[in-house]
C-alpha cells in the first residue's frame, strides 16, 4: 500500500487541519475504507463559549465520509464526558447517543461516531481506524489469530470480536489496561478492522500503511496462484432485466441493477465453490446494513423469480430465528452472485447501487484471496451479523432521508433527441423526479448535456439499426433494465407543396420521424416488458390533427407515429406496458427558434412576439419544460390507467378542438 503523506502539503500546526488531511488520505484508498466506513479522531484543546479551555475529542461525525471530510465533519466532544461514560458498566445505545450529544460544544454538530468512546479511551492524540481488506483476510479464516501473530508478532494487541460501540470501548479499555502503549503499534479487531495511533498524525498514518502493507504481503505470499484471473462470462441481458424486476418486486420499489464482469467479479462467478461461499457472510459486519448478511446466489440457468423468492424465504427464517422485538426489513437481496455471469448490485437509487457495487467488488476480491491463501473464508456467526444489521444506531444512518421518495426513483428512462429542446426538457424533468436518465442523440453535445443532469449521454444515429442496438445494450449492461421510453427524436421537413415535394424530403422525414421510432420500439419492447410499470411516451405534433399546407412529409410521418402508438398500446397492454403520445405545439424556447425567426413569424400574422407566443385559446406560452412535465407525468402512476391516448400540450388549438 502506497504512503501518500506529503510533508509539503500537510498542515503544520493546526491539529484539526492535520486530522482532516490524514483522514482524507485514508479515505481515498478503497482498500482501507468504503463509503463512510472507518473513523478517525484527534484529542485537542479548544475554547468554549465562555473562553475556557476545554479538552475535547474531535471525532468523525455520523454521515461524513473520510474521503471528502472537512473540519465540520469532526464534532468536538468533551473528553471528560466520554471518559465518564467509559467508566460505566453498562450503557444503552440511546443513552450513549444522548450523552455524547450533551457533551458536544456545538449543539448543531453531527452525531459523533458510535466509536467515539473507543477513541477516547486510547490515550494517543491521533487515532485511525479502518476496515482494511488485507486485515480482514487475515482475521476471517479458521486460523486468523495464528496468521496475525506470524505477521505482527507482539506489535499489535488483538481484540476478540464484540459489538461495536460501548461494548467495544470496554473491550479495548480492558485490552490496553496496564500495557506500555509506546511499545505497541495498534489494535487488530477480529473480523472488524485495525486501529493505529500516535501523538503525531503522520506517525499514526504511517503505521496504518505499514501494517496493512505487511498484511497484503503476507496474503500474497500465501497464495499458491492468483485466484483473480480473467474468467469467461456469458452475456444474458434479458436474464439481467428479469433479475432486476424480480428483486425490485420483492423490495417493493424500482431498483437499479449494476452488473460487474470485472476480473474479480468474473473469477468469483466462475468458482466451483460459489454456492457455498455465498452462504458464509460478509467481510466485515459493518457492511451488513448496506448489503445484508448474504448475497443472492443465482445458478447459471436459474429462474430469477424463484431464486429471489427462495432468498426472501430464507431471509425471513433468519430474521425469525434471531429477532427479539425488531421489525423485519424488506426481504430483497442487495447483491447477487450469478454463476458464470458476474455479480449484480441493486439499489433503490443509483448512488446506493454504486455503493453496494463497490462493497461487493471488494468483498469478492477479499473472499477469493482468503479462500486460496488460508483454505477457507470464515465470517462471523449469523447472530452477530444480525445484531449489526438490526442495530438501531446503524439503521438510523440509512433512514435519515425520510419515507417520501421521488416519483421515478429507481426507474431507468431513455430519451431520444435529448441534446436540446423538448428532448432535453423531458430528460431533465424525469431526472428531477428521480429517474436514471439516458439520452441518445446524433449531436455530440449529448454527452455533456446529460452529465449536467446526472445522466448518461450516448451519441447515436437512431436511423441505424446497429446504433439502436448499441444504445439498448449499453443501458441494460449499465443499469440492468429499462422502464420508461420517451421516443422524441425528429426533424421538421416542411417547405414544399405536394407537386413540388422532393422525394428525398419525404423519405428523410419518414426515416427519422417514423421508422426510427419503430426500430427503437422493436429493440426496447422486450426489456420494457420486464420493466417496472413500463411506459412509452411518443412525441408527436399538433400537425397530426391539424396539418398545415406545405408540410406533407412531416405531417404524414407524425400521423404514422400516432398510429404506431395506438398499435403498440394494443399489443403491449397484456404485459402492463402503456403507450401514449403527446402532441406539443408552438414551443418556442428551443434552439430552432431564434429571436429573429420569432420576430419574422410574428410579423407575418401582424402580431407582437408575445402575442405570437400565446396564440392559443388559453393565451398562454408553451415552454419545453411544460412538455417535459407532462411527459414525466404520463410515465408516472398518475397515468397508470391510461394507454393509447393522445395528449395535446398546446394551450388549446381551435383547429384541433
Amino acid at each position: 500500500m502506497k504512503n501518500l503523506y506529503n510533508s509539503k502539503e500537510a498542515p503544520k500546526k493546526d491539529d484539526l487541519a492535520l486530522r482532516v488531511y490524514t483522514s482524507r488520505l485514508l479515505g481515498q484508498e478503497p482498500d482501507l475504507v468504503l463509503h463512510g466506513g472507518g473513523n478517525t479522531s484527534v484529542k485537542t484543546t479548544v475554547k468554549d463559549f465562555f473562553g475556557n479551555f476545554v479538552e475535547v475529542l474531535c471525532v468523525k461525525g455520523s454521515g461524513w465520509d473520510l474521503a471528502t471530510i472537512e473540519k465540520p465533519g469532526f464534532p468536538a466532544v468533551r473528553m471528560d464526558t466520554l471518559l465518564k461514560l467509559a467508566e460505566l458498566d453498562t450503557l444503552s445505545d440511546s443513552d450513549m447517543v444522548e450523552q455524547q450529544r450533551l457533551g458536544l460544544l456545538d449543539p448543531a454538530a453531527p452525531n459523533p461516531s458510535i466509536e467515539a468512546i473507543v477513541h477516547a479511551v486510547i490515550p494517543a492524540k491521533f487515532v485511525d481506524h479502518t476496515h482494511a481488506d488485507a486485515i480482514l483476510a487475515l482475521t476471517n479464516n479458521p486460523n486468523g489469530k495464528k496468521h496475525i501473530k506470524e505477521v505482527f508478532g507482539d506489535s499489535m494487541i488483538v481484540v476478540p470480536y464484540v459489538m461495536p460501540g460501548f461494548v467495544l470501548a470496554k473491550a479495548v479499555q480492558k485490552a490496553i489496561a496496564g500495557k506500555d502503549l509506546s511499545k505497541v503499534d495498534g489494535l487488530i479487531l477480529m473480523n472488524h478492522g485495525i486501529f493505529t495511533f500516535d501523538d503525531d498524525a503522520k506517525k499514526s498514518y504511517d503505521l496504518m500503511i505499514k501494517k496493512v502493507t505487511l498484511a497484503e504481503k503476507y496474503v500474497a505470499a500465501n497464495l499458491k496462484a492468483n485466484p483473480i484471473k480473467k474468467a469467461k462470462v456469458t452475456k444474458n441481458l434479458l436474464g439481467l432485466a428479469a433479475l432486476r424486476k424480480a428483486v425490485s418486486n420483492e423490495r417493493g420499489t424500482a431498483c437499479i441493477a449494476r452488473l460487474s464482469t470485472s476480473k474479480a467479479a468474473g473469477a468469483f462467478a466462475a468458482t466451483p465453490k460459489l454456492a457455498t461461499i455465498c452462504k458464509k457472510g460478509p467481510v466485515t459486519p459493518d457492511h451488513t446494513i448496506r448489503t445484508k448478511r448474504l448475497p443472492l446466489y443465482l445458478a447459471d440457468s436459474c429462474d430469477a423469480t424463484s431464486a429471489t423468492a427462495k432468498y426472501a424465504k430464507e431471509y425471513t427464517a433468519y430474521f425469525d430465528k434471531h429477532a427479539k422485538s425488531e421489525t423485519i426489513l424488506d426481504t430483497a437481496p442487495r447483491w447477487a452472485a450469478w454463476a458464470n455471469h458476474g455479480i449484480v448490485s441493486f439499489g433503490a437509487t443509483l448512488k446506493e447501487a454504486n455503493i453496494i457495487a463497490d462493497i461487493a467488488e471488494h468483498s469478492v476480491d477479499t473472499i477469493l484471496k482468503t479462500e486460496h491463501a488460508f483454505g477457507a473464508w470464515q465470517a462471523l456467526p449469523a447472530k452477530d451479523l444480525f445484531e449489526i444489521e438490526y442495530w438501531e444506531l446503524e439503521q438510523a444512518k440509512l433512514n435519515k432521508g425520510g419515507s417520501n421518495k421521488p416519483t421515478h426513483q429507481g426507474k431507468i428512462a431513455l430519451v431520444t433527441g435529448a441534446a436540446a429542446g423538448i428532448g432535453f426538457a423531458c430528460a431533465e424533468q424525469l431526472a428531477l423526479a428521480g429517474a436514471t436518465v439516458i439520452g441518445a442523440d446524433l449531436n455530440p453535445d449529448i454527452v455533456e448535456t446529460m452529465a449536467e443532469i446526472g445522466g448518461l449521454g450516448i451519441v447515436a444515429n437512431l436511423t441505424d439499426d446497429k446504433a439502436i442496438t448499441n444504445v439498448v445494450e449499453t443501458i441494460i449492461n449499465t443499469y440492468g433494465g429499462l422502464d420508461i421510453l420517451v421516443s422524441n427524436a425528429g426533424i421538421f421537413t416542411a417547405g414544399a407543396f405536394l407537386e413540388n415535394l422532393e422525394q428525398q424530403n419525404w423519405d428523410k422525414s419518414f426515416a427519422v420521424n417514423l421508422t426510427s421510432h419503430q426500430k427503437l420500439l422493436r429493440e426496447t419492447i422486450p426489456f420494457l416488458k420486464l420493466g417496472i410499470d413500463g411506459a412509452i411516451v411518443l412525441v408527436g405534433s399538433r400537425n397530426v390533427n391539424a396539418p398545415g399546407a406545405g408540410a406533407a412529409s412531416y405531417s404524414c410521418a407524425k400521423a404514422g407515429l400516432n398510429q404506431l402508438c395506438r398499435v403498440a398500446a394494443l399489443e403491449l397492454a397484456p404485459q402492463g406496458v402503456r403507450c401514449n403520445i403527446i402532441h406539443p405545439d408552438a414551443v418556442f424556447d428551443t434552439k430552432l427558434w431564434t429571436a429573429e425567426n420569432l420576430k419574422r413569424s410574428a410579423e407575418r400574422y401582424g402580431l407582437t412576439v408575445d402575442e405570437y407566443k400565446t396564440r392559443n385559446l388559453l393565451k398562454t406560452e408553451i415552454k419545453s419544460a411544460n412538455v417535459g412535465q407532462m411527459v414525466s407525468a404520463m410515465a408516472s402512476p398518475l397515468f397508470g390507467k391510461t394507454t393509447g391516448a393522445q395528449i395535446p400540450v398546446d394551450g388549446g388549438n381551435d383547429r384541433v378542438i
